[in-house]
C-alpha cells in the first residue's frame, strides 16, 4: 500500500525486517522503566528529549555519508552542517528548556546543563539512551550504507529529514507530559507517554518500508531499462 493510510497488512510486511523489531523493543524499553525502576513523567520526557539530539548526531553522520557518494557533497558538507547543529541544536534547546520547566527545574539551564539535567532524571537513563543510539546505527549501517540509500539521498533531504519528525514528535510529547504532570503523574499518564510513542515507532517504521520498497521499485526499473 502506497497511499496516506496504513493498513495491517503494510504493518505486518514493514515488520517481517528483524532491525523493526529491535527497534520495536527499543521502543518498549520504557515500559520496563516504569514497572522495574519507577520511573514518572519527568525522566521518560527527558528521555524522549534525548532520543531527539541522537536523531541529530545521525543526522550529521547521514549529511556526511553523502559525500561517499559524491565527493562535491563535502563542499556542501563543510556549510550545511555546522548550520544544520546550529538550528536543530538551538531548536532542541528550546524545546529542551521548555520540557524541563514544564517538569518542574526552577532555573533556566544552559545547553550543556540540559543534557546533565537530564541524563539525571534516573539512574538507568545512560543504558536507555545508549539503546537509542546502538538502534540508530543499525540503521545507519544496515539502510544508509548497506541499502544504498546513501547513494539515493541529498545533502539538502538528509538535512530536513528529522525536522517533521521532531515537531511531531514534540508535540505529543508535550499533549501526553501535560495529561501526566496535570494529573499529578498517575500511571496512566506515564503510560500514554509510552504509547504514544510505540505508535510513532510504528509509523516509523512503516515509513522505512516505503522507502525500501520505493528503492528497490527504482532498482527494477533500471534493470529494465537495460535490458
Amino acid at each position: 500500500m502506497t497511499g496516506r493510510f496504513f493498513d495491517p497488512s503494510e504493518i505486518a510486511r514493514a515488520y517481517r525486517d528483524p532491525l523493526s523489531w529491535v527497534s520495536f523493543g527499543v521502543d518498549l524499553l520504557p515500559v520496563i522503566a516504569v514497572f522495574a525502576f519507577g520511573w514518572g513523567a519527568v525522566p521518560l520526557v527527558a528521555l524522549y528529549w534525548l532520543e531527539n539530539l541522537v536523531i541529530g548526531v545521525f543526522t550529521i553522520l547521514r549529511m556526511v555519508g553523502t559525500v561517499a557518494a559524491n565527493a562535491a557533497n563535502i563542499f556542501g558538507a563543510l556549510f550545511m552542517v555546522p548550520f544544520f547543529t546550529v538550528h536543530y541544536g538551538g531548536f532542541c534547546y528550546g524545546h529542551g528548556v521548555f520540557l524541563a520547566v514544564f517538569a518542574g527545574k526552577d532555573d533556566f539551564p544552559s545547553p550543556d546543563g540540559l543534557v546533565r539535567w537530564a541524563l539525571t532524571t534516573a539512574p538507568e537513563m545512560a543504558w536507555f539512551v545508549a539503546a537509542i543510539a546502538g538502534v540508530s546505527l543499525l540503521y545507519y549501517v544496515f539502510d544508509f550504507f548497506g541499502r544504498g540509500e546513501y547513494r539515493r539521498t541529498s545533502l539538502d533531504a538528509e538535512m530536513a529529514a528529522p525536522y517533521g519528525r521532531i515537531i511531531t514528535l514534540h508535540v505529543a510529547i508535550i499533549l501526553g507530559a501535560g495529561i501526566a504532570f496535570g494529573l499529578g503523574q498517575p500511571l496512566l499518564g506515564v503510560l500514554l507517554l509510552i504509547v504514544i510513542r510505540v505508535v510513532f515507532g510504528i509509523v516509523f517504521t512503516v515509513l522505512r518500508r516505503r522507502r525500501r520498497d520505493a528503492l528497490i521499485a527504482a532498482k527494477a526499473s533500471v534493470v529494465d531499462d537495460d535490458a
